[in-house]
């Protein structure tokens, strides 16, 4: 994960602690309060950069997974034509056998 895809959040984060800080010192002019208002918007905040990166997570994840699949179904399915195809191959050799039997 790169912090080049974190930085709206972490500066939306950043907006918000700042101004909760202005609102909470505008209104009541108590610095106990500003700080507890800020901790909680940090931790706010970071719950949700958290949550944004164990979504990403989960997309990767999810991604691999798909791929892993893809791959393994081309496999399949590459080994069922040639099954198929060996299949076809020995039945026409029987074929073939019991035609020439029935000419001779």
């Amino acid at each position: 994960m790169d912090i080049r895809e974190l930085i709206t959040d972490i500066i939306l984060t950043i907006v918000m602690v700042i101004s909760t800080v202005v609102l909470v010192m505008r209104f009541w002019q108590d610095l106990i309060l500003a700080v507890a208002a800020t901790f909680m918007m940090l931790s706010l905040g970071g719950l949700i950069i958290s949550l944004g990166m164990k979504i990403i997570s989960l997309e990767q994840n999810v991604i691999n997974r798909e791929r892993t699949m893809r791959v393994n179904l081309e496999e399949m399915a590459t080994t069922m034509n040639a099954k198929y195809d060996n299949t076809v191959a020995h039945m026409e050799d029987i074929v073939d056998g019991l035609s020439r039997r029935m000419y001779r």
